[in-house]
């Protein structure tokens, strides 16, 4: 995405984008895997948890989600530059609402309620037996139809996200704002001065920690919706601009070790904290360190992350046009698999780490199997939010 001085060229595309895209869905892939085996409760556990998992799964949940919105906003650049609002919207609906809604009703999320289901005694019998009473009542709510479609919901929200930041999108296309963006962009360029971003996002963290149960509800991804549309939106704005777009590449050093020294702190004495309990820490001295480490290792790390994608990953190849064609069919699928596998190799006596090497190197096959069918059909493709 190129622009000189607020001044609009055409556009270019940036393939860093595209491969930070596969290896973040890779990542959440990684996570969910590691999901059977952290100490957090999720739809199947294995019979051991372990601390290494918990660890890696609280890292991971720091960077996963808010980098997946960022780019999805740095892509929503690139559509609105040759799309109109309308189309934009259209295509919207049959990228994400389209899969949402399939998932939801057909197969992909009644599975997962079921093993669920049957791992905690609440349902005896077969996936056909079920099916039928997966339409009794509402999933977190004591029935079984998971509304929100439980790994689904990031297409659901994605989609949300996009039509509500449509009209500032749309104004931010205008040339007067892309000059004082370009302006602003040269007042931060000093060293570090990009961290500084991460004040809105820290005020907004401690703003929804007073509603943990509502605005502040961490039940998808880990992080709201207010901290969704923030990423998505800067998102949208980095890409709108190559001045800004430059200082993520200039600071990624020192963004990766402030990033890496602040989540090392914050993991350590929020596990210390839930070991050693309150005495540790009075609970309004936690609201505050976690609304002020929190967002500041997520937007350190997801600087970090984005400028070594764009210093050493924009370039194309035979592997990122298939990787990317099929990002989306693979997230669909993914969990899935997952919990489908991790129900089934729950009771074996095996160590975590082999069982999760078993799990992730199988589920992969499969996916990857799968993905090799849907391709080959135009309904299927439609489906999966594919491209005809």
């Amino acid at each position: 995405m190129n622009y000189q001085a607020g001044e609009q060229a055409k556009p270019e595309r940036h393939y860093d984008i595209d491969w930070l895209r596969v290896l973040a869905t890779l990542a959440v892939f990684l996570f969910h895997c590691a999901r059977l085996f952290n100490y957090e409760d999720w739809h199947v556990k294995n019979n051991e948890q372990n601390l290494i998992m918990s660890v890696f799964v609280s890292f991971l949940v720091l960077w996963i989600m808010p980098i997946l919105f960022f780019i999805s906003g740095e892509g929503s650049f690139l559509g609105l530059t040759i799309r109109s609002g309308g189309r934009y919207i259209g295509e919207r609906i049959k990228r994400l609402v389209i899969p949402f809604v399939g998932g939801t009703v057909v197969i992909i999320i009644p599975l997962q309620v079921y093993y669920e289901r049957v791992q905690h005694s609440e349902f005896v019998g077969s996936f056909l037996d079920f099916y039928p009473h997966y339409f009794d009542g509402l999933y977190a709510l004591g029935g079984n139809f998971a509304w929100m479609g439980l790994h689904l919901w990031f297409l659901g929200y994605l989609f949300i996200i996009s039509a509500l930041s449509l009209p500032l999108f749309l104004l931010i296309k205008k040339k007067a704002f892309k000059v004082k963006s370009f302006e602003f962009a040269t007042i931060i360029k000093k060293p570090g001065a990009i961290l500084l971003f991460a004040i809105p996002l820290i005020i907004i963290e401690l703003i929804v920690n007073l509603q943990p149960t509502g605005i502040g509800s961490r039940v998808f991804g880990g992080w709201s919706l207010a901290q969704y549309l923030f990423f998505f939106t800067f998102g949208y704005l980095f890409a709108s601009d190559i001045a800004l777009g430059e200082l993520l590449v200039s600071n990624r050093k020192i963004s990766l070790v402030a990033g890496l020294v602040a989540s090392i702190f914050y993991i350590s004495v929020s596990y210390y904290i839930m070991f050693k309990g309150h005495d540790f820490i009075p609970r309004y001295l936690e609201y505050f360190f976690r609304g002020v480490f929190r967002p500041s290792c997520s937007w350190f790390l997801l600087v970090a992350i984005l400028g070594y994608g764009r210093k050493y990953l924009n370039f194309n190849n035979r592997i990122l046009k298939n990787a990317n064609e099929a990002v989306l069919p693979f997230y669909i699928l993914h969990q899935t698999v997952i919990v489908t596998l991790g129900f089934h190799l729950a009771a074996w006596n095996a160590g975590v780490t082999v069982k999760y090497l078993i799990v992730s190197t199988s589920a992969f096959i499969i996916i990857v199997s799968l993905y090799a069918v849907i391709r080959r059909f135009g309904w299927l493709r439609f489906l999966f939010g594919m491209k005809g």
